[in-house]
């Protein structure tokens, strides 16, 4: 039984699974989309959303931590150069999973992943968001509009 064992597997012993999600994180990085299986896609998901957090904050430390799961520099330059100014407002979420059919060889489910802001198609029709904050008080513009008085009722208690 496989209780409380979250990882996919993938069929593939420990030090293959984690070369090939390493290979498949630098192709996403390098080329911002690829075509794999729907359980491929869902395991770099998971794989690859954390190294993008740490990416936000460019520091050696994180530099090495991420260097140490993707193993080539070039994806890592890419990462911290690119990436993780593009996305760095988003608080999570940088990757999309779309589903994409069949394969004709084994009719694996296939799908494609790709990150997010990187895609012009979803991003055209949406304007640049104004970044507001809603800290404090509202200003003294908006409450000056005097409001509308209550309508008295007359009761026969007042009387």
């Amino acid at each position: 039984m496989r209780h409380g064992k979250k990882v996919n597997n993938l069929g593939r012993k420990t030090a293959h699974r984690k070369a090939m999600l390493a290979n498949m994180a630098c192709s996403l990085i390098e080329h911002k989309r690829i075509n794999t299986t729907v359980a491929k896609a869902k395991a770099l998901k998971q794989f690859v959303e954390p190294l993008v957090t740490k990416s936000k904050e460019d520091t050696t430390h994180n530099r090495r931590i991420v260097f140490s799961k993707l193993r080539s520099k070039y994806a890592v330059a890419e990462l911290f150069r690119d990436v993780a100014p593009k996305v760095g407002d988003r608080p999570g979420g940088y990757t999309r999973i779309i589903k994409l059919g069949n394969r004709l060889g084994d009719n694996a489910d296939m799908a494609m992943i790709e990150l997010v802001d990187y895609n012009e198609l979803y991003n055209a029709g949406k304007p640049a968001k104004k970044k507001t904050t809603r800290r404090g008080r509202r200003s003294k513009g908006s409450e000056t509009a005097p409001a509308a008085p209550a309508p008295e009722t007359n009761s026969s208690e007042e009387e």
